[in-house]
């Protein structure tokens, strides 16, 4: 049977008090989408209220972006997700948070999505996040009450590069910081620069930049499953 990737979007539309939209990074489903569609993969996506989230870092000159979002499944899929009350992580082998600064609002308090990537993981699935997306990795706690990400290499978008874009004092905490006091061991490269890591079945990416070796080290970990 075909390995079933769940997208985890967030439902976030307003950047903190800015007046600027944000929503779901678009290039961090779009590009990893293509590789799992490659990998014969099957897709779905969650938002944490259901229904059609917000989006934000359209690139309309990116050939990847623009044959995700004209793609008439994905385009009705992306209108109407489904919420993680309606979903049983016993029918996906892996979750994939998706960035975008709105990830910080919603994802961390999201129990329902915690509860279903942890459920994932604990059946033996891959639970993977790239730039904000690992906001949603924060509150998820496993049966026996740690952090999923306790004493484990994680990378996600770090605390100068949330300076640099101008949005330290925006974002509601510094996402780098929350996941070290979770127990996090915090890896990362230079500002924007490509850096992802796998460890446990928990694979994460630094920024944008990042997404498309995360999908890559998920395909890696999914099939070392199988072997």
């Amino acid at each position: 049977m075909a390995k079933k990737v769940l997208f985890a979007l967030t439902s976030h539309g307003a950047l903190g008090d800015t007046g600027r939209p944000t929503g779901f990074y678009v290039p961090e489903v779009a590009h990893p989408a293509a590789l799992f569609r490659a990998a014969g993969y099957e897709i779905s996506y969650v938002s944490v209220q259901g229904g059609a989230p917000p989006r934000d870092g359209v690139d309309p000159d990116d050939q990847v972006q623009a044959a995700f979002l004209a793609d008439p499944d994905t385009a009705a899929a992306l209108s109407t997700t489904a919420a993680p009350g309606e979903l049983s992580a016993d029918d996906y082998d892996a979750v994939f948070y998706a960035g975008g600064h709105g990830a910080m609002w919603d994802l961390p308090g999201s129990e329902e999505l915690a509860a279903l990537a942890a459920g994932v993981y604990e059946r033996g699935g891959v639970v993977a996040a790239v730039c904000h997306g690992p906001a949603g990795l924060v509150n998820i706690r496993l049966g026996d009450g740690s952090y999923l990400v306790e004493g484990k290499q994680v990378s996600t978008f770090t605390n100068e590069e949330e300076a640099a874009v101008g949005l330290a004092e925006v974002v509601p905490f510094l996402l780098e910081s929350r996941l070290a006091e979770r127990g996090a061991k915090i890896t990362k490269a230079g500002n924007f620069a490509e850096h992802a890591v796998a460890d446990q079945r928990l694979v994460t990416g630094q920024n944008p930049a990042s997404a498309l070796r995360v999908a890559e080290l998920v395909v890696e970990q999914l099939e070392a499953l199988t072997v």
